[in-house]
């Protein structure tokens, strides 16, 4: 379905002259739907993925209805649930209102000092920030929103989950009752709506169905293997695939840190992003990856977002998402731009599995099981790579230089011109030999199943609840918080010291978890278990009473 052009929309000579600049000529479906009824005055709530556009889709109107000559007065202010996403949103606009005459962008954030934001605020009249620091300088009384037309909300669901409900409800309430309020958010939960429906006036939905346009283009991917082998297994991946740019994506921040460190330990040259750094930090890691001098990206969720990188080849889930929507914000990272891209989920384990599946029905993904490539075949496969590669060197036109001496002086010494080749190509290659030596085969169980992969913390020597020795604890943490039967087993065996060998079966429900324990150390777990880490969550257990309904989970 063909889109209408920008020219055709009703705009102003100077947005016509910025959009002609940057390129851009056709809309998107978010731009052609959103933007005229923006033009109009309506408030609006959108439904739209990452990656459809919507940035141009409220930036243009917010601009077009700006007053020049309240150059000092904030009139369009933009919420984003991150530093990133705020970042990319302002450079956005200041590329739309290049030729537009008294617009001031300020962007504000926290992890950076506040006296320079304070400095930008007292000539903006466009300010784009995240919630949080926002409030700050309502408080402080550096931004006030007395003049304000506009205010937009952009991925709303995401501020939600990050909790800034309340923060997002006084900015509303401190705004000026006849402003227009734009929402955008990629899901609609009941919070969504609340929200709309107290601080919206009979908005104008607009719905993007942007979850099968952005998987077209991708190749989906999974692959098994045993828990405890999934480092190995990217390891394979990231070696076979040799990927220009690609995303590696963890559920949670030790998890980035954990398999930046297992990456650089093996020679791979691979930065972790996460909201613990700071912000000098993101902006290096940031800058360091788009520009292709590190190639492999770590990261979670919340941190990815707003990272809009049009030229990465693969997306590497290390964990499953935690739903639905953020495996179409992470794969969403590849094929853009009509480019063809693949992702590869490492599933570790039956549980991972059937995870991955049910998110699959849910955004109606087709994925293919992949096998992992084997140690012989990445070696056939560099081998290739590298003779391709010295080929494409030997055909270009080399003059003389001080390379061709340094062989002539090396045969005048005796060396074989065989020899001397050969040196130079191990120099040049052998980094490649390292990085697959002490791989041993990942291989399973009598079955080709993940199923058949013992698992040490459900011990076969003892039976099930209530016979000999042992007893059962319920732990307020389940699928819904990206848990797994290792995340679990680990998780206790690391706050009780406990071995992962004496727990005995692992239940997993949507929000709840039972897990067998030694009877005779039941009252003492229970007491280490009160609040207990398990991924970034606070969890805590019970003993479980036989007479709960656990289905009800």
């Amino acid at each position: 379905m063909s889109r209408i052009l920008f020219k055709e929309l009703l705009l102003s000579p100077e947005m016509y002259l910025a959009i002609d600049a940057i390129g851009f000529e056709e809309t998107t479906e978010i731009q052609e739907k959103a933007i005229p009824i923006i033009m109009d005055g309506h408030d609006v709530l959108g439904k739209s993925q990452t990656g459809t556009g919507k940035t141009l889709a409220f930036s243009i109107p917010a601009l077009e209805i700006m007053d020049p000559e309240k150059f000092n007065k904030v009139q369009v202010l933009v919420l984003c649930p991150t530093r990133e996403l705020a970042v990319q949103a302002t450079s956005e606009v200041m590329r739309l209102a290049k030729f537009k005459r008294g617009v001031h962008v300020a962007d504000v954030y926290g992890g950076v000092p506040i006296d320079r934001q304070i400095l930008k605020l007292k000539t903006a009249n466009v300010v784009i920030g995240t919630p949080g620091r926002i409030m700050d300088h309502l408080k402080r009384r550096t931004l006030k929103l007395s003049d304000l037309k506009m205010i937009i909300l952009d991925e709303a669901d995401e501020m939600l989950s990050m909790g800034f409900r309340d923060d997002i409800e006084i900015i509303l309430k401190g705004a000026p009752a006849n402003r227009q309020t734009v929402l955008f958010s990629a899901t609609m939960p009941p919070e969504i709506l609340m929200l709309t429906k107290k601080f919206q006036k009979n908005p104008r939905i607009v719905e993007v169905n942007r979850k099968q346009a952005t998987l077209e283009n991708i190749c989906q991917y999974y692959c098994n293997v045993p828990y405890n082998r999934k480092n190995d297994a990217l390891k394979l991946i990231l070696l076979y695939y040799d990927p220009k740019l690609s995303i590696i994506f963890c559920n949670t921040k030790r998890m980035v840190d954990c398999v930046t460190d297992f990456l650089r330990t093996n020679g791979f040259k691979a930065i972790g992003l996460h909201g613990d750094m700071q912000q000098n930090q993101r902006t290096n890691v940031m800058n360091s990856f788009k520009s292709g001098k590190t190639r492999i990206l770590v990261a979670t969720d919340v941190a990815a977002r707003g990272i809009d990188v049009s030229n990465v080849n693969c997306v590497i889930n290390f964990d499953i998402p935690q739903n639905s929507e953020y495996y179409v914000h992470r794969i969403g990272r590849t094929g853009r731009a009509g480019k063809p891209g693949e992702s590869i989920t490492i599933c570790g384990g039956r549980m991972a599995r059937e995870a991955l599946f049910r998110i699959c029905r849910l955004t109606k993904s087709k994925i293919t099981q992949r096998s992992l490539p084997e140690i012989e075949e990445i070696t056939k496969r560099q081998y290739e790579n590298n003779l391709q590669f010295i080929g494409c060197e030997l055909e270009k036109e080399h003059k003389q230089s001080t390379y061709h001496s340094m062989v002539k002086d090396l045969e005048e010494k005796g060396h074989e011109l065989f020899d001397i080749a050969a040196a130079a190509l191990r120099s040049r290659f052998e980094k490649q030999d390292e990085k697959i030596k002490n791989i041993q085969p990942i291989r399973f169980g009598p079955a080709s199943d993940t199923s058949a992969v013992r698992r040490p913390y459900q011990n076969k020597s003892f039976s099930s609840h209530g016979k000999l020795g042992f007893s059962k604890i319920l732990i307020n943490a389940g699928r819904m918080n990206g848990v797994d039967r290792g995340v679990i087993a680990r998780s206790i065996a690391n706050a009780t010291k406990i071995s992962e060998r004496e727990l005995g079966r692992i239940e997993i429900s949507e929000r709840k978890t039972t897990v067998e324990i030694p009877k005779a150390k039941a009252l003492v777990m229970c007491r280490q278990l009160r609040n207990f880490r398990i991924n970034s969550k606070i969890a805590s257990a019970t003993l479980y009473q036989p007479q709960t309904n656990y289905r009800r989970y």
